[in-house]
């Protein structure tokens, strides 16, 4: 049976309860919602990356890639992601972004839902994915 491992990248804070940021089981590894936080500064509270959807959603896709790295994957692996918007009049903003963000990418893009959601204060996405290695 193939163990489960538990990924925390360099630079993320610990969870706020007991999960893991990311978690990969053989070929499958999930990356748990992450949110704008800039990297962690010891004894320091999280710190989002900026007031806008734009700064914090380009950190919040930076940080579900570092969990897709610390698991030996990348965005050409990822079959789902999940896009949690607190504001419905950020969809379109936001999918400028996300278009952007992944134009270069080679592999066909992966599966989406975006779902609007409730934050803590002053976050205004999360960001979850699933990624399937060969």
């Amino acid at each position: 049976m193939t163990e489960k491992t538990a990924l925390t990248p360099a630079g993320h804070t610990a969870p706020p309860a007991r999960f893991s940021h990311g978690v990969r089981k053989g070929n499958i590894l999930q990356v748990a919602g992450q949110v704008g936080f800039l990297p962690a500064a010891e004894g320091e509270a999280p710190t989002p990356a900026g007031p806008t959807l734009r700064e914090q959603t380009l950190q919040t896709l930076a940080n579900v890639e570092a969990v897709l790295t610390a698991g030996g994957a990348s965005w050409d692996d990822v079959m789902m992601i999940r896009v949690y918007l607190t504001d419905t009049a950020h969809f379109a903003e936001m999918n400028e972004i996300y278009d952007a963000y992944f134009a270069d990418l080679t592999a066909p893009p992966a599966a989406r839902t975006t779902v609007y959601v409730g934050l803590p204060a002053g976050l205004l996405v999360e960001i979850d994915a699933m990624a399937v290695l060969d």
